[in-house]
């Protein structure tokens, strides 16, 4: 096949074109966002399950509480009932050892009791600090979930800028080059490989293989409008003054 060395020059700004959008796409599915993002939303949920632990937490205690403080208030009405009994007098004194008894160990009761609800008290206060703690983490992640998709946002749409400017200068280039030649190249692409690549210093710069120097030999015999393929990758080796042939 045969091709004015013009044209063929022309297919390395079209892989050189090609190369930036897929740079480009790589950019896109592998956004540093995308990786901060996943990471954060990691953080939220696990300051969530805190926040839902420590809510957890806080109901039972609540409910605790309440039990140890219905307990100590009827211990607290059957003390006052029995001292008044004990202060009215006229008990025997069997019933009034009885009563004195039922006193000190409702007494007793109700100390450890308080003592009870002074814990739990203090097991309200950690956990409500702790509520506190995982509300504000959640809400401190939550904007910077919310700054990094701004940020994700100006990134793709800067891509997206490159991408139009890549492809406007794609679409100028093809449409300089023969459309025989530009099949080759489409084809070559096609299959996933490099359309073209710069013959220097005896390596393909699409494939960067060194060629021998039998291979230098047989190039260097060519016409300039001959159109020379890489024995390695396929592609179009476009010639040029720097390919010291």
């Amino acid at each position: 096949m045969k091709a004015d060395p013009g044209a063929q020059r022309l297919l390395l700004d079209l892989a050189d074109a090609d190369a930036e959008l897929a740079r480009l796409v790589y950019r896109r599915t592998h956004l540093a966002e995308d990786t901060e993002l996943a990471e954060l939303n990691e953080k939220v949920d696990a300051a969530r399950d805190d926040l839902v632990r420590a809510e957890i937490s806080a109901e039972d205690l609540t409910r605790e509480y309440r039990r140890i403080d219905s307990e100590v208030t009827g211990m607290a009405s059957r003390e006052a009932k029995d001292s008044a009994l004990l202060t009215a007098g006229g008990l025997a004194p069997k019933a009034l050892s009885e009563l004195q008894h039922e006193l000190a160990g409702l007494g007793r009761r109700r100390a450890n009791l308080e003592d009870d609800m002074l814990s739990v008290m203090e097991q309200q206060e950690a956990v409500t600090a702790e509520q506190q703690r995982a509300a504000a983490t959640i809400e401190h992640l939550d904007a910077e979930v919310v700054a990094t998709r701004e940020r994700r946002t100006t990134s793709l749409a800067a891509i997206d800028a490159d991408a139009e400017a890549a492809t406007e200068r794609r679409t100028a280039v093809a449409a300089e080059i023969p459309a025989d030649l530009l099949a080759v190249y489409d084809k070559q692409r096609s299959a996933g490989r490099i359309g073209a690549g710069l013959l220097r210093a005896r390596r393909c710069g699409a494939c960067r293989m060194e060629l021998d120097r039998g291979t230098i030999a047989s190039i260097s015999a060519k016409l300039s409008d001959d159109v020379v393929r890489c024995e390695e990758c396929g592609a179009i080796l476009v010639r040029t003054a720097e390919s010291g042939l």
